[in-house]
């Protein structure tokens, strides 16, 4: 313990007595969402009450006034029974739109249910107007006040505190990962190692910047001192469920979370749940659904999705084909043999960016590869042509492979497709990326493109695979967007 006093006493950083640094600030959030919440219904109202009764309010409407008036005051009270205001929930994951989404067809069947029961008559249209788009609209400054919480947290403000409690390489990892996506609000502000590391002769002062302050037996202590918002638990054999029990109860008096992160990665969703055994919690890992009514819905989702984007997108590539035409010699359209499911060959539709003699450049260029692994990406390629480095910038090169999508060799999400010389590099879980189809977006598109390494590639591709559903594909094709006009990563 003395090494974790001379730690705190020369912190510059401490917290308000009685309060950690994260209540300072989910407060105000919390109460900022709310006044989002009541104006996106009011305003939901308002606009149903004037497009229901056009003109000046009436006696026969005055009780369309009140149900305005009253419909925000009672959205509030839904969406607390729905715990949509929970810290846990604040800036990252699904969960908070879900809640959200919930609490408005709770309140629509409610209110329905007692009109009937009362035999009130209530209009249709405006019932029909009003809890939807109060429901959309609050969607929307959720997800709008989400990305102001983004960016302070990318300037390290509105953090929460952690204490990370595992071995040396592990808590290395997580604060890394935890560094590079900043807007989950995960500050690791210290560790605690095993025994043997935490003190002594080989004791480790740090992990990647971060103080130990402590073994696995202080750690209530530490978040104590530090004013801890979370301790977060990696998985280790000393941390046993005895362990995990008495260091819950040590933290719960201040009300800190604890977080524990299972030995199983990257299995995220539905494919995880928790059933208790003789009171055990076990923790059950479903298979993922590769075969089945799903996958026959994604195959006429992403069909029809890419037939329509053809025909809404054909000027933009007429345009584009004339531009490669009138710009360097050569084929509009690329052609390139890619790996799809199962190891079957395909060729795939692009629009040319490169020289037409690309490919046998090709070899010259090798030794300024810049990407590990299978991969070949040089950030400066000198085949690629003027409108071609346009094109790549914002993905437009890729649209042709619409075509391919309607084929049935590929599919809007999915993997990246490789080529045939990636594939025959393939070694061990790699493999894996082939049992779907590929795609013509996913999360390495989101993720960073063609800054990613092999190894993040190959990890993001095979959480896909793992995780893969229908509301995955629609949440990527969303930040796809964002991704594309950002330009970043692509080259």
């Amino acid at each position: 313990m003395a090494v974790v006093d001379k730690v705190l006493t020369e912190s510059s950083i401490r917290p308000e007595p009685g309060r950690s640094p994260s209540q300072n600030w989910s407060g105000w959030y919390r109460r900022l969402a709310g006044g989002l919440d009541f104006f996106s219904m009011l305003a939901a109202g308002v606009i149903a009450f004037v497009l229901r009764f056009p003109g000046v309010p009436n006696d026969p409407t005055v009780p369309y006034v009140v149900l305005t008036v009253a419909l925000p005051v009672l959205w509030l009270p839904v969406l607390m029974l729905c715990r949509a205001y929970q810290p846990r929930y604040i800036g990252v994951g699904y969960e908070e739109f879900h809640r959200v989404l919930r609490a408005g067809f709770i309140f629509m069947a409610s209110l329905a249910i007692l009109a009937y029961a009362t035999k009130t008559e209530v209009a249709r249209g405006y019932v029909v107007m009003a809890m939807p788009l109060g429901t959309f609209l609050d969607l929307v400054a959720r997800y709008r006040l989400r990305k102001w919480l983004h960016r302070k947290r990318w300037n390290g403000e509105c953090m929460r505190r952690v204490v990370a409690v595992g071995h040396r390489t592990s808590v290395a990892d997580l604060i890394r990962l935890l560094r590079q996506k900043r807007y989950h609000g995960m500050d690791i502000a210290a560790v605690c190692l095993p025994p043997a590391l935490a003190a002594g002769d080989d004791a480790v002062a740090e992990v990647e910047g971060v103080p130990v302050l402590g073994d696995f037996s202080q750690a209530a202590a530490v978040a104590d001192r530090i004013g801890a918002d979370s301790v977060a638990v990696l998985a280790c054999p000393e941390m046993d469920g005895v362990a995990l029990r008495r260091l819950a109860w040590q933290i719960e008096r201040d009300d800190v979370e604890l977080v524990v992160a299972p030995a199983l990665m990257d299995v995220t969703g539905p494919r995880i749940s928790i059933r208790p055994v003789s009171g055990l919690p076990l923790l059950h890992v479903e298979h993922p659904e590769l075969d089945g009514g799903r996958k026959i819905l994604k195959g006429l989702f992403d069909r029809t999705a890419a037939l329509a984007g053809l025909v809404l997108l054909s000027p933009l590539l007429a345009v584009v084909a004339v531009l490669i035409k009138a710009t360097s010699a050569g084929p509009v359209m690329f052609r390139q043999v890619r790996v799809g499911r199962g190891g079957r060959e395909f060729t795939v539709y692009k629009f040319r960016t490169m020289v037409r003699d690309a490919e046998a450049r090709k070899k010259a260029l090798l030794e300024r590869n810049e990407t590990d692994g299978a991969l070949f990406k040089i950030r400066e390629d000198p085949r690629v042509t003027r409108v071609g480095r346009w094109l790549r910038r914002y993905s437009l090169d890729e649209l042709p492979q619409l075509f391919n999508v309607v084929r049935g060799d590929m599919s809007l999400v999915g993997p990246r497709p490789p080529l045939p010389e990636e594939v025959a590099q393939y070694g061990g879980d790699v493999y894996r990326r082939l049992v779907v189809k590929p795609g013509l977006t996913g999360l390495w598109q989101v993720s960073g493109r063609s800054d990613l390494t092999w190894e993040e590639s190959v990890r993001l591709d095979l959480r896909y695979v793992d995780n893969w559903s229908l509301a995955l594909d629609l949440q990527i094709m969303w930040k796809t967007w964002s991704a594309v006009f950002r330009g970043s990563g692509a080259y």
